[in-house]
């Protein structure tokens, strides 16, 4: 298997206000979506894509089993420690909780969390280990 992630797909309760918080509240663009049905958004070689929880649920054959942590998060990293501050100062206006506001990181860093109004938790980072090119994407420094 080569090591490489192409797509996430983000169980949602509601497709339509899980799409306006990434599309109009984040600002993100739809790359193709399919009405009620699944959105996708092209990220700097990846794939995100908002489905309904319970059909995601049904196509894995798992039940969709209550909610809590699902012990995974998801990370936006930045390339300054100002823009961690914004990310998340956006997030919350769109609709988002923050759920650890930004502070120094014991690795060195600069970083916070938010959770989308289905509850996914993004860390919203600076890390300086980490070198951002000019297409958006993070390198192993």
């Amino acid at each position: 298997m080569e090591q490489r992630i192409s797509l996430i797909t983000l169980g949602v309760e509601n497709l339509a206000r899980a799409r306006r918080f990434y599309e109009e509240g984040l600002g993100w663009r739809v790359g193709m979506a399919v009405e009620d049905e699944v959105v996708f958004f092209q990220l700097n070689g990846l794939i995100l894509s908002l489905y309904a929880r319970a059909d995601l649920a049904k196509d894995a054959g798992v039940p969709d089993a209550g909610g809590g942590f699902a012990g995974i998060s998801l990370a936006h990293n930045v390339r300054l420690e100002a823009e961690v501050d914004a990310v998340l100062n956006e997030a919350q206006r769109s609709g988002g909780r923050i759920v650890k506001p930004a502070a120094k990181a014991e690795w060195g860093g600069y970083s916070g969390y938010f959770a989308d109004p289905d509850g996914h938790l993004w860390e919203v980072a600076h890390n300086p280990y980490f070198p951002i090119d000019d297409q958006g994407n993070a390198w192993l420094g």
